[in-house]
């Protein structure tokens, strides 16, 4: 197993040294040599591998690089205290998923409901009992495993996920294609949720019921499409739990191209005639495709002859079959 205390490395370097594959890896969080060299031995000797930190800018360093599945993490230090780290963690994104476990001598109730308002699964009393932080340990592992298997399938089969706190709106988890994916349709970074998703998550989640799925959100970026579907409740917090979100971008070029071969247009009169059937108006339209609507309009006439057709809705409804047969996925 790895211990260290070494100086920062990237962190493309630190997971190369850590074997995730067959450990999970434990950040410990303690100003005080005893208490680490106790808690590294029993770690240690249980197949953890285990990383040391002695101080609150140390830990916050170490998380960021390492992304450890458990923090063990003392509420006294000198400098920067334990329930500062905790809420620090949970503020950025990178972190705000990791579980936090606080090993501390207070015990009184106000003590421990202000670390459990820093975002801190569970506490163990000092002195420490190894066994018993083994078995706390353990519990929370699980979850965050279950969890972190879920979202690395969802990754490998092409879909952004994204955890979002309903309470406060705030972004606590993305994998890095959602990350591209905000950044480019809304111009925003974690900790921050674009609104739109924010106001849409409360609307559905407040309404939700069993074994429905509730609307998705859309948002079009030139040809392109970013969708956002509700998936499932993550956790729970203040003000309605944290909610999993999944994301999945669809490229409209290939429907478009479906739409002049099969109907016989050019490939401007097919990409206007994909837009109405999306129910847009001239306008947006001349937004989406860079024309004025007045262009998009004789696109449209001439597009109204081709299909033998004389209103909007009746080219929308050709449109639409001719999608549903060729492309049903994006339809």
């Amino acid at each position: 197993m790895q211990t260290s205390a070494a100086p920062a490395l990237s962190r493309i370097q630190v997971n190369r040294t850590l074997d995730r594959a067959n450990s999970d890896v434990v950040l410990i969080v303690d100003d005080v040599p005893d208490n680490l060299a106790v808690l590294h031995d029993a770690l240690d000797e249980s197949g953890y591998t285990v990383l040391l930190a002695t101080s609150g800018e140390a830990a916050l360093q170490r998380a960021v690089q390492a992304q450890p599945d458990i923090v063990l993490l003392d509420a006294m230090m000198p400098g920067m205290d334990g329930f500062e780290v905790a809420r620090r963690l949970k503020a950025s994104a990178p972190t705000a998923h990791i579980p936090i476990v606080f090993m501390t001598g207070l015990t009184d109730t106000e003590y421990l409901v202000a670390a459990m308002d820093c975002g801190v699964v569970d506490y163990v009393t000092k002195p420490i009992k190894p066994r018993e932080v083994l078995a706390r340990m353990a519990v929370h592992l699980q979850g965050a495993r279950e969890k972190r298997q879920a979202r690395n399938a969802l990754d490998a089969f092409g879909y952004a996920s994204i955890t979002v706190r309903i309470g406060d709106g705030q972004l606590m988890w993305q994998t890095p294609l959602a990350r591209d994916l905000l950044l480019r349709y809304y111009g925003t970074d974690a900790p921050s949720t674009p609104i739109p998703v924010v106001d849409w998550l409360r609307r559905q989640a407040s309404k939700q019921e069993p074994l429905v799925e509730p609307p998705r959100l859309s948002i079009e970026q030139g040809n392109r499409r970013l969708t956002f579907r509700l998936h499932q409740k993550v956790g729970e917090s203040d003000g309605g739990g944290d909610w999993l979100i999944i994301m999945q971008e669809v490229c409209n070029d290939s429907v478009i191209e479906a739409l002049a071969l099969g109907l016989g247009l050019t490939p401007k009169e097919a990409q206007v005639l994909y837009w109405v059937a999306q129910g847009k108006t001239n306008r947006d339209i001349g937004d989406i495709v860079g024309s004025s609507p007045m262009t998009v309009k004789k696109h449209l006439e001439r597009v109204f002859v081709k299909l033998g057709v004389e209103t909007r809705t009746a080219a929308a409804g050709m449109a639409m079959r001719r999608m549903q047969q060729l492309h049903p996925q994006n339809a």
